[in-house]
C-alpha cells in the first residue's frame, strides 16, 4: 500500500509542547495507535503512512490544537481518550472537552473525558431520571455529583441527597460501633470524596451541617418525599426490586434522580433480584427516563482498570 505524507502547522510552539508531551511521549502514543510515522519540528507536524490513517492523525492534531490553549499539559491518558474519539465517526473533541460542567473550588474545569461520559452528561441535562449503567471507573458517581452541585449552585434545586444501599451490613447497622454517621460512612465514602473534590472540605462540611447536602443509606429514604432535590442513588445493583421501587417513588416535584450501578458486580445473594437489572427491563421507553450504558472504553482510572474489565468480560 502506497504511503502518503501530510502536515499541519500548530498555532505556536507552546501549544506544540503541550500536545507533544514530555519527551514527545504523546507523539509516540499517536504513532503506535495509527501506525504512522510522525516528524515534528517546532510547531510543524508531518504524518507519513496509509492515506486514511494519515487523514485521521492530521484531524486529531487539528482538534488537539483547538482544545489545548487553556491548559499547561496534555497527559498521555488524555491523548489516549482523544485517539479513541478520533477513530470514531462524526465526533468532535472540541464539543466534548469544551463542555465545562462545573468549576471546582480550586478553579479546575470539569469536563467529560470520553464520548460515553458526554452522552451521560447530556442525558442528565435532558431527563428527570437517568440510569447510568457500566463498570467501575467510568465516572458515573463523580459526574452525577458534579451535576448535582451545578444544580445546587445555580439554584435549580435546594438540596442534594446522596444515598446507597449498605448491602454489606444488610442495612441493619446497629451492630456496628459508633453513632449513625460513623456506622454508614464506610459505605458512603465515595460520595463524600466526590463532593470534597468539587466543593472543598470546608464548604461541604458547612452544607452538611445545614442539611443542604444529605448523605444517608437507602433504608432511610423510606416514607419520604424528596422534592426540590438532586437525588443520587449509587451502587444501585445492590438494591432489591422492592428497594428500587421504593426509591423511585420517593421522587417529588422539581427533583431529578440519578441511579448508578454495575449490574455485573451485585453483592446480592441472588443476582436475579437486583432492582437495577429489573428497572432496565421494565422502565425503558418511559418519557423523561433515560438509560445510559458506559463501557470499558469510558474508564478514566488507571489504564490497567480497562484491561482488567475487558479480561473479565471475556470469560463471562
Amino acid at each position: 500500500m502506497d504511503k502518503i505524507k501530510d502536515e499541519i502547522k500548530l498555532r505556536n510552539n507552546n501549544i506544540a509542547r503541550i500536545i507533544f508531551g514530555k519527551n514527545d511521549e504523546n507523539l509516540k502514543v499517536i504513532e503506535e495507535s495509527f501506525s504512522v510515522n510522525i516528524i515534528a519540528r517546532g510547531n510543524n507536524v508531518k504524518a507519513i503512512g496509509d492515506k486514511q490513517e494519515v487523514s485521521k492523525v492530521i484531524e486529531l492534531f487539528k482538534e488537539l490544537d483547538s482544545i489545548s490553549s487553556g491548559q499547561d499539559t496534555l497527559t498521555t491518558k488524555e491523548v489516549e481518550y482523544a485517539i479513541e474519539m478520533a477513530k470514531a465517526e462524526n465526533i468532535s473533541l472540541k464539543d466534548i472537552y469544551n463542555d465545562v460542567i462545573q468549576v471546582t473550588n480550586l478553579g479546575k474545569k470539569i469536563t467529560p473525558k470520553t464520548l460515553g461520559q458526554k452522552v451521560y452528561i447530556d442525558a442528565l441535562r435532558e431527563n428527570d431520571i437517568v440510569f447510568g449503567i457500566g463498570p467501575a471507573g467510568t465516572g458515573k458517581t463523580y459526574l452525577a455529583v458534579v451535576m448535582a452541585v451545578n444544580y445546587l449552585m445555580s439554584n435549580k434545586v435546594k438540596r442534594i441527597i446522596l444515598t446507597r444501599p449498605a448491602i454489606e451490613a444488610g442495612e441493619k447497622l446497629g451492630f456496628l460501633p459508633g453513632d449513625l454517621q460513623e456506622k454508614v460512612d464506610p459505605y458512603l465514602r465515595p460520595l463524600y470524596d466526590a463532593l470534597y473534590d468539587v466543593l472543598g472540605t470546608e464548604k461541604v462540611d458547612q452544607l452538611l451541617e445545614r442539611k443542604i447536602i444529605e448523605i444517608a443509606p437507602l433504608a432511610y429514604m423510606r416514607g419520604r418525599t424528596l422534592k426540590n432535590s438532586a437525588v443520587i442513588l449509587d451502587e444501585a445493583q445492590n438494591t432489591t426490586r422492592e428497594q428500587m421501587k421504593m426509591f423511585l417513588t420517593r421522587i417529588g416535584p422539581n427533583s431529578t434522580a440519578v441511579i448508578n450501578g454495575d449490574i455485573t458486580q451485585t453483592d446480592l445473594p441472588n443476582r436475579g433480584r437486583s432492582g437495577l437489572a429489573q428497572a432496565q427491563e421494565i422502565l425503558k421507553g418511559i418519557e423523561g427516563i433515560s438509560f445510559v450504558y458506559l463501557s470499558n472504553r469510558d474508564v478514566v482510572r488507571h489504564r490497567l482498570v480497562r484491561e482488567i474489565i475487558k479480561a473479565y468480560e471475556a470469560i463471562n
